[in-house]
């Protein structure tokens, strides 16, 4: 059997604690643009995929009190986003630094990945890496 060939991703869906606060996040320093509000889910796009936010798809089961994303727990390591360059990473963290948004510096990981990345987290510390490929 032919493994299945996957061309790109379609959407990434996270579960958040409070909608409101991830929509503001992910549009005000992040970008992204309203597709549509179903409810308990809301899409953005930014033009070359959709993230979805959500609230816990079963609201009888319980969710502990304060429950913050880790990396720790099986599942979600983190989401990388592709951006243009390091002039956007340098950008996005003097935005952070204005808006009182902790993130981790600006890393070079060598000419063996040849990228930059810079770690943040939304406000339910689901960690986001922005990479940027080096200039060709």
């Amino acid at each position: 059997m032919t493994p299945l060939m996957i061309n790109n991703i379609h959407h990434i869906t996270l579960t958040v604690s409070d909608l409101a606060r991830s929509a503001n996040f992910y549009t005000r320093h992040l970008g992204f643009q309203p597709l549509v509000d179903l409810g308990s889910l809301r899409l953005f796009t930014n033009g070359h995929f959709i993230l979805g936010v959500t609230l816990p798809s079963d609201p009888d089961a319980p969710v502990p009190d304060d429950d913050r994303f880790s990396e720790n727990r099986i599942g979600l390591d983190h989401v990388s986003f592709h951006v243009g360059g390091l002039a956007e990473l340098e950008a996005a963290a003097a935005s952070f630094d204005a808006h009182g948004i902790t993130h981790g510096r600006i890393a070079d990981l060598g000419s063996g990945f040849g990228i930059y990345v810079m770690v943040v987290r939304d406000p339910d510390n689901i960690q986001l890496e922005l990479t940027a490929a080096y200039a060709p």
